[in-house]
């Protein structure tokens, strides 16, 4: 499905699947890198990812890759069982951390929090149990991930999750949340302002987002070129209506920054 310079599932957008079609899509591959890391027709180039499975600087790792919410691509994930092999391997855990990510939120038992481009639920499972009397919304534009959750959700017993298709140009979340969750993804949505200042609408009062993306010397990723420094984040995030909070600085490979709403 073709979404040029938008947000695209969570799998489509990282490099390994980008190099596989080099031969069979149009434009080729080099005027496909280029604009990968180019604006898109709003100002600001696409893609939502999550992480780990780029290879080192870019290149494709032994499983392939995914990324969501960005540059379309002629590809389709109707096989989720096959990519969460991939996304929820436990060497993730390694350099993702995610258990620790989620305490320094230091969420209220009865938040409501979003998962932005949750793909096959690696962090939104773990929100649910961070926060028993709460909700997770676990967004993705991919249907065939947003259906793989709703049963993931069912097998492991978590009744306070739920999966929702979300558009690439809107998270189209069903009620406002107290945190928005954007891990390894920013760098891929396309427009960034624009889309954040939709997503400050569904912020509750002292709502926050919290962004992680990969440094420019990380190991993995996607090619530095793609990558986005923690200024240009803060900056983009200013001028959707957000200041800068604290951040986490304990992950290996990746920043953890945080924003709240300006006073309207």
């Amino acid at each position: 499905m073709q979404r040029t310079f938008h947000r695209v599932s969570a799998l489509a957008a990282l490099g390994f699947l980008g190099l596989a079609r080099c031969a069979t899509t149009q434009p080729p591959c080099s005027t496909h890198a280029m604009n990968h890391g180019q604006r898109g027709p709003h100002g600001h180039h696409g893609h939502h990812g999550q992480p780990g499975h780029h290879g080192p600087e870019g290149q494709p790792g032994p499983d392939g890759g995914h990324g969501h919410h960005g540059q379309g691509f002629n590809h389709r994930f109707d096989d989720p069982q096959r990519w969460t092999q991939v996304f929820d391997d436990p060497a993730r855990d390694a350099w993702q951390r995610p258990d620790e990510v989620v305490r320094w939120l230091a969420l209220a038992p009865d938040a409501r929090v979003a998962d932005l481009g949750a793909g096959t639920g690696y962090f939104a499972v773990r929100l649910a149990r961070a926060v028993p009397n709460g909700r997770v919304w676990a967004e993705d534009i991919e249907p065939s991930l947003v259906g793989h959750m709703q049963q993931r959700f069912a097998r492991e017993s978590i009744t306070n999750a739920f999966a929702i298709l979300g558009t690439p140009e809107h998270p189209l979340l069903s009620e406002p949340v107290d945190l928005a969750l954007v891990v390894d993804t920013y760098h891929h949505i396309s427009n960034r302002p624009a889309f954040f200042q939709r997503v400050r609408d569904r912020l509750r009062p002292g709502g926050r987002v919290v962004i992680v993306d990969f440094r420019a010397d990380a190991p993995m990723g996607p090619p530095r070129e793609h990558r986005l420094s923690p200024a240009v984040v803060t900056q983009e995030m200013g001028e959707a209506g957000f200041h800068a909070g604290p951040t986490f600085d304990a992950l290996p490979n990746q920043y953890v920054l945080s924003f709240t709403a300006n006073p309207r």
